[in-house]
């Protein structure tokens, strides 16, 4: 894991600005840093290190490959690189490291840009071919490591691991008004439809799944590897059969994720997705005499706390060795302006503060790798409103199931979410109409691919995207890596095969891993019906003089500017963060 900067341009680079670029970033690779120039390029490729896999010198970066030609800088983890290592040997590669950074560059001289489809990884990198003058970048399938960057057609193309790095370079810092607006009015921190998009005008973000050629004339082109649109729905397995391949496939998924040189532990949360993780390295790949780390996030005196749920995950496991951190407003106070600059764009609520927290846990006790159930709610129906799409696909596709569905629904959920019922606003013509339908095979109001369509926007789109630049800013910000088992992409294109009712059943969303957990967590756990992660008392610190100021500030800016119909109706949250932008 590190962070990397580049620049390739039709002028001469001043070093200085590389070198700003970089250390504006220390804490993305506290271990080293480097640099390569080629001034007859105009190209420089910067990195900071943090040492994860092979500590040695030989895997130091900016790294060249084949004699020089290709030259990497790259961010990440490639976590098969020890197959993909021995499969080049028996073609004829030879290595001088033990880095996955190098295999991804002998991988790259033998595939070019189809080497995307072997990698089983979290990486944003660019690889210059000094053969064929080009720069090829790319990101990982679900964006766990970002790549910014900022484009003058035929000048300059300039890309960052963060956008603070773009403000050292000494790019003008523009908020791009729309971006505000709608943050503002309607919580959204990220576009879906525009995930390229970021809040200041000028950069641009280099979309999951996608890669990015810039050639000799500056001249760029951007295409999409990898997406799920071809996957089928398997109507033939067996759900017995499915839950074993679950846990084959998440399994591996966990042991490649536990390749590291360096020590390891895991966030835990309370909830099913961390459990399954701890638990599964605790009983299938934990050594007799290595230790078992988790970090978890405590409220003291608040009904959301996780306490309960973390204890008793530590009762059936004893060996784990265990941190919490209480947070409180002091706390809130004291890092939140640090967490902000740590982010660089607004985010939708106090809750990432608990996560910020639990990453400067595992850094104070020198951890530096975690596991970490993010991807598990997009992946397997987690929240609540997919649920209600579910019943939505299946009140116009299958009435019968419908019924049954929704009764267990609203039997386990309505107190919470309130009651659903479809049939109230349907009328006796939508219903002949509906029947028409059925006869003639014809398409309904809501397709019989609906759940399927919408769980894939999920999970490749804004609601994930923003989850993981959180996670990815805030784990950095000291020195941690985290590792997301659920993003396996073999493990993401299984689940999507199965049917729908593999992962919402009688009510219970994430119901194949309920069962493959079924018997080996604790009840209260794996059966839990109430679902809080990292939930904050977010009222409660923005209460302090400090706060309300900041709340006043951001209300009279809003007002002045007249971009708020209606300032009261606005989270104070919002208008905290905004004031963090507007003031600078």
């Amino acid at each position: 894991m590190c962070g990397i900067a580049g620049i390739f341009s039709k002028s001469k680079i001043d070093p200085s600005k590389l070198k700003a670029m970089c250390n504006v970033i220390k804490h993305r690779g506290p271990d080293g840093e480097g640099a390569w120039f080629d001034a007859d390029s105009n190209l420089a490729l910067g990195h900071r290190r943090l040492s994860i896999i092979d500590l040695s010198d030989n895997a130091k970066q900016p790294m060249q490959y084949a004699n020089g030609r290709y030259t990497i800088t790259f961010n990440g983890e490639i976590y098969n690189y020890i197959e993909l290592r021995e499969e080049l040997i028996k073609k004829g590669y030879n290595f001088v490291s033990d880095s996955d950074t190098e295999v991804l560059l002998a991988l790259y001289t033998e595939y070019k840009e189809k080497c995307l489809s072997f990698l089983d990884g979290m990486f944003s990198f660019a690889i210059y071919d000094n053969e064929e003058k080009k720069l090829f970048c790319a990101r990982d399938r679900f964006g766990e490591k970002p790549f910014y960057y900022y484009y003058k057609p035929s000048d300059c193309f300039v890309f960052a691991s963060e956008i603070k790095q773009f403000w050292a370079y000494g790019v003008e810092k523009k908020i791009d008004p729309n971006k505000l607006s709608r943050f503002v009015n309607y919580s959204e921190a990220l576009e879906e439809g525009a995930l390229e998009k970021t809040f200041y005008s000028n950069i641009t973000s280099l979309k999951a799944a996608h890669y990015l050629i810039c050639n000799a004339e500056l001249a760029i082109e951007t295409k999409n590897y990898w997406n799920l649109d071809s996957v089928k729905i398997n109507p033939s397995i067996s759900f017995s059969e499915a839950v074993i391949q679950f846990n084959n496939l998440f399994n591996h998924s966990i042991k490649t994720r536990l390749r590291s040189d360096v020590a390891l532990g895991s966030s835990l949360s309370g909830g099913l997705d961390s459990s399954a993780i701890v638990y599964s390295v605790n009983k299938n790949f934990l050594k007799p005499s290595q230790e078992q780390y988790t970090f978890s996030a405590r409220f003291k005196n608040y009904t959301k706390d996780e306490g309960e749920y973390i204890d008793a995950l530590n009762q059936l496991l004893p060996n784990l060795k265990r941190y919490d951190v209480f947070l409180d407003a002091g706390e809130f106070e004291n890092d939140i302006e640090n967490i902000i600059q740590s982010q660089d764009e607004p985010f939708q609520s106090a809750s990432i503060f608990a996560q910020y927290k639990v990453m400067q846990l595992a850094r104070k006790n020198n951890v530096t790798v975690l596991l970490d159930g993010q991807g598990a709610d997009e992946l397997l129906g987690g929240y609540e409103p997919l649920y209600v799409d579910y019943l939505k696909q299946l009140f116009y596709n299958d009435n019968a199931l419908y019924n049954l569905e929704v009764k267990a629904y609203n039997e386990m959920h309505s107190a919470k979410y309130g009651a659903v019922d479809l049939n109230k606003n349907d009328t006796f013509s939508l219903k002949i109409n509906r029947s028409i339908k059925a006869v003639l095979n014809k398409e309904q109001a809501v397709p019989g691919n609906y759940f399927f369509t919408t769980l894939k926007n999920y999970i490749c789109g804004s609601q994930l995207q923003q989850l993981l630049r959180y996670a990815d800013r805030n784990s950095m910000a000291h020195s941690v890596e985290t590792r997301l088992p659920f993003l396996n992409h073999q493990l993401v294109e299984f689940v999507f095969a199965l049917p729908d009712n593999f992962k919402l059943e009688n009510g219970w969303p994430k119901y194949i891993l309920r069962k493959a957990f079924d018997k080996r967590l604790p009840d209260k756990i794996t059966w839990r019906k109430n679902k809080i992660g990292f939930e904050t008392p977010e009222s409660n610190f923005l209460k302090t003089e400090r706060s309300q100021l900041k709340i006043k500030n951001a209300t009279q800016y809003l007002n002045d500017n007249k971009l708020c119909n209606s300032v009261e109706t606005i989270n104070p949250w919002l208008l905290y963060m905004l004031n963090s932008y507007v003031s600078n």
